[in-house]
């Protein structure tokens, strides 16, 4: 991998990726709509020379096209808003495969793994049977089944699937996303789900690490890959380092069916997300065994360092004279 084009730079993963590669000395394209931000990712970075900045609309292949020149690999982090999705989610993709096979490039593309539905394997393997039966999930197949299309003859694509996942750079597209913001801030929070069921979750920049991992691995690419999360815990353990790191007292509130139904009157997302719930009660957990195989041992923050490390980052980012 000599240059690469990371399609949504400034989103939670997209950060996360471009901060990646950029650590590996790659040459980096950080793709996306503001300027702004872009800019601020950047100078986040420490404003290296082989990290340049592009403004584009990523619903267009020929804007795409024209910031991949030189690229041989696009990392495809871009997502919609969950109540867009229905509507949004296939185009986009169908935009960067588009220029990519225009450009005969290979495609890395971030998603999660709503497309399994429920729970069938207790460590669930890339063979997985694929029976969603929400909204999102089978959206989300239809999404997988283009992308791997046979019309796209010269592009090649790889799914990196993730589960729930935190760190500096994740966002409210993220369940722990907002809680760890107004935990680090010292403000009463919202835990979406069940506080007492342990599920996994995937530190970011462990992610990023991995993610880049398989990019580079030309027999990666036509597969399903599970990017596997540090183990399970708890939203209770989550909220007790959390709180310890940020040194809050303020108090963290499940959100189920009720409490995220009668938000979602002002807050349209959280009334999406009820369908979502069945994660929370029966966890789905990824085998990393077929990464192993083809890369080596995954790699998995601890909890207690990764979460305290994202509280300190977002206190800083707030205060950066912390």
């Amino acid at each position: 991998m000599q240059k690469a084009l990371v399609i949504g730079a400034t989103g939670g993963t997209g950060a996360a990726v471009t901060e990646e590669l950029v650590k590996r000395g790659i040459r980096t394209v950080a793709f996306g709509r503001s300027r702004q931000k872009l800019e601020q990712l950047r100078s986040r970075l420490g404003e290296p020379e082989h990290l340049t900045i592009a403004i584009g609309d990523a619903f267009k292949p020929d804007s795409i096209a024209a910031a991949s020149e030189g690229a041989d690999v696009m990392f495809h982090c871009a997502n919609v808003l969950y109540h867009e999705m229905a509507t949004k989610l296939i185009p986009l993709g169908e935009s960067v495969m588009e220029a990519a096979d225009r450009l005969s490039l290979k495609v890395v593309v971030i998603d999660g793994i709503y497309p399994y539905g429920r729970r069938r394997m207790d460590r669930a393997t890339e063979e997985h049977p694929k029976q969603p039966h929400t909204r999102k999930g089978k959206t989300r197949l239809a999404y997988e089944k283009m992308l791997f299309d046979g019309k796209w003859s010269r592009a090649k694509v790889l799914i990196a699937r993730l589960p729930d996942y935190y760190g500096p750079t994740a966002n409210e597209a993220s369940y722990l996303g907002s809680t760890l913001e107004s935990i680090a801030a010292c403000k009463m929070a919202f835990f979406i789900g069940n506080m007492r069921v342990p599920r996994e979750y995937i530190y970011l920049p462990d992610a990023a690490y991995m993610i880049a991992e398989l990019a580079g691995r030309d027999k990666a690419y036509g597969q399903n890959w599970h990017i596997p999360g540090a183990g399970l815990i708890s939203g209770k353990e989550i909220v007790r380092i959390a709180r310890q790191a940020s040194k809050s007292a303020k108090p963290v509130f499940p959100l189920g069916r009720i409490g995220l139904s009668l938000l979602g009157m002002s807050v349209p997302v959280m009334k999406e997300i009820v369908e979502m719930l069945y994660l929370t009660e029966e966890p789905l957990v990824l085998s990393g065994d077929k990464y192993e195989r083809l890369i080596g041992p995954a790699k998995a923050t601890p909890f207690e360092e990764g979460i305290t490390a994202t509280i300190r980052a977002l206190q800083n980012k707030r205060n950066p004279f912390r």
